[in-house]
């Protein structure tokens, strides 16, 4: 017993010292001023233009300013005091919320030291690195939808006490308002309460605290009492969560008619026969993967298996974000049969994390080409899975072999895991040669420079910051809408420009349009400016009518990086 106690305390400090040092590195990844796509675009963007304003309000040319913003309004903050670091380590704040469900959970149902392993997995997993470094919402989504699947499961063990249905419902609600992939939440959520319900009835459930026990088999609930019970739950489950996401669908309702914005707009604002036809048309995802990167039915169909062990970041052929094949993997371990009696809890538990994460997977493999991080909400309980899986091993060795043997099929299996965790720790050291957080937080590298380096269209944005009027409007080409380091207005809407050439008889019409609307500058990324204007204008009337406005219409006043500024004269 002092051997396996001293072993296990051996265990523990070994995980905490690598629990502290990927911790550590992510703190230093999160030093360094924002630069992802999705942050300069949108997710600080927007919060700088409410203040800006002075407060919230319609951006229609800003598509994302309709999408429910939760963590992005905790944002404002830290911008009001002209700091966007610290949106980093806010998000980064909601992996370890996480982190401390998954240990609690773990804790109760494995020990400790699974706990800690637990922890250790979940936060040096490559996509939880990558989003605990930037300012983005998943990781709130993740924890709020975990929250809500956990607090579902506590609510089931504790014999159906309503608090912990309630608070369930109210992340789950909270997860609605951080980004729309929460209505996959509700909506499975909101269906298993029932099954739970029936689960219970029939299964022999038996709950933790004695005066709550309920075996509702004995009684005599007809099972159509239990699905009215279940449906009564459901629905309160339900109403709560949309009580708590309401302000968002109040807010897009009174601006666009559309609660859900940009979700089902046909259905909420239908279309006229003459937007419908001028309407690009649109296939289906499936279709563009094949037409795009060549894959077989066979590829595009085993995408949520490829998405575990093919992942890359910055490249949408391969889901934009990285995982552990251990979450493919070890699941299947905490399903393994054994002789000694086990509460039906436990199996129905662990059924229902699994249904959750598979069911997930497939609505986003099915509605949308797969990102790792649409699917994010299924990595806490995959991890809580494997973790349980990895114990049914040990387990399993403990008895089949207690000897020698058994040790060294233990040996094997934990060198196995470390090995194949030891791509996690890869991944961290990757990410300092990219992020490269050391010159900037030593003061060798200036901040403008350090933003430089990895946004090309910088230097042309510090220009207009520094040269232009306040009341210039900026019309930019194929930026990414990453307009937040520019205190001049931008829009990134093309279309109308693109209408504009194709029905104008001559340069000058065009002029008079852009000066109606306030446009007076453009910002031009030249190699895709070229390539869409090609694509775009192959009539002679339009290619004349275009290269005449360019020509006599716009002066060149800042050239760099790819990228040009014009002013519209």
């Amino acid at each position: 017993m002092k051997k396996n106690s001293r072993k296990n305390l051996c265990l523990k400090t070994l995980i905490i010292i690598c629990l502290i040092a990927v911790i550590g590195c992510i703190i230093l990844l999160s030093c360094v001023p924002p630069v992802s796509r999705d942050a300069l675009a949108h997710h600080l963007a927007v919060p700088k233009l409410y203040l800006k304003h002075g407060g919230m309000y319609e951006i229609p040319d800003i598509e994302f300013s309709y999408y429910p913003m939760n963590i992005d309004m905790l944002y404002l903050i830290p911008l009001y005091f002209g700091n966007d670091i610290i949106p980093n380590f806010i998000h980064f704040s909601f992996a370890l919320f996480t982190a401390a469900l998954i240990f609690n959970y773990l804790k109760k149902r494995a020990d400790i030291l699974y706990a800690l392993f637990g922890v250790l997995f979940f936060l040096s997993l490559p996509v939880i690195v990558k989003l605990s470094t930037t300012a983005y919402v998943d990781l709130g989504l993740i924890f709020f939808s975990a929250a809500s699947l956990l607090y579902l499961l506590k609510w089931a063990e504790q014999g159906f006490y309503l608090r912990f249905l309630i608070i369930s419902a109210i992340c789950c609600g909270l997860a609605l308002g951080t980004k729309y992939n929460g209505l996959i939440v509700l909506f499975l959520l909101t269906l298993f309460i029932p099954l739970i319900v029936l689960n219970l009835s029939y299964k022999n459930w038996h709950f933790s605290t004695p005066e709550l026990k309920c075996n509702l088999s004995n009684s005599k609930r007809s099972q159509a009492d239990c699905i009215y019970k279940g449906l009564g739950y459901a629905a309160i489950f339900f109403i709560v969560a949309m009580a708590v996401f309401s302000p968002w669908m109040t807010r897009n309702y009174i601006w666009i008619g559309n609660p859900l914005f940009p979700l089902y707009d046909n259905f909420f604002n239908p279309k006229t026969a003459a937007e419908i036809a001028d309407a690009p048309v649109r296939i289906s995802h499936f279709v563009q993967r094949s037409i795009l990167y060549n894959e077989s039915w066979w590829e595009i169909l085993l995408i949520p298996i490829r998405i575990f062990f093919q992942g890359q970041d910055d490249s949408v052929k391969y889901f934009d974000g990285k995982l552990n094949p251990l979450l493919f993997f070890l699941p299947f371990f905490a399903f393994l049969p054994r002789k000694e009696n086990r509460e039906p809890k436990i199996m129905a538990e662990r059924k229902f994390l699994l249904a959750f994460a598979v069911l997930f997977l497939i609505f986003v493999f099915v509605r949308t080409d797969m990102r790792i991080r649409y699917a994010a909400p299924i990595i806490p309980p995959l991890v809580i899975l494997s973790v349980l899986g990895l114990k049914e091993i040990c387990t399993f060795l403990n008895t089949r072999y207690p000897g020698k043997r058994g040790i060294l099929y233990k040996t094997i299996t934990i060198t196995a895991v470390c090995a194949v965790m030891s791509m996690n720790a890869v991944y961290i050291s990757d990410q300092f040669g990219y992020v490269d957080p050391i010159p900037y937080i030593s003061g060798k590298i200036s901040r403008d420079n350090y933003i430089g380096k990895y946004r090309p269209e910088y230097p042309a944005v510090r220009f207009i910051n520094s040269s232009l009027p306040e009341t210039a409007k900026i019309l930019c080409f194929f930026l990414g809408n990453r307009i937040y380091y520019s205190d001049r207005e931008m829009t990134s809407d093309t279309e109308p420009f693109r209408k504009m050439i194709k029905a104008a008889e001559s340069p000058g019409k065009i002029m008079y349009s852009l000066k109606q609307k306030g446009i007076t500058h453009f910002l031009i990324r030249h190699d895709l400016f070229k390539q869409w204007s090609g694509d775009n204008f192959e009539s002679v009337e339009a290619r004349t009518v275009l290269d005449n406005f360019l020509k006599n219409h716009l002066k060149s006043r800042f050239n760099t990086g790819g990228y040009g500024l014009f002013e519209l004269e």
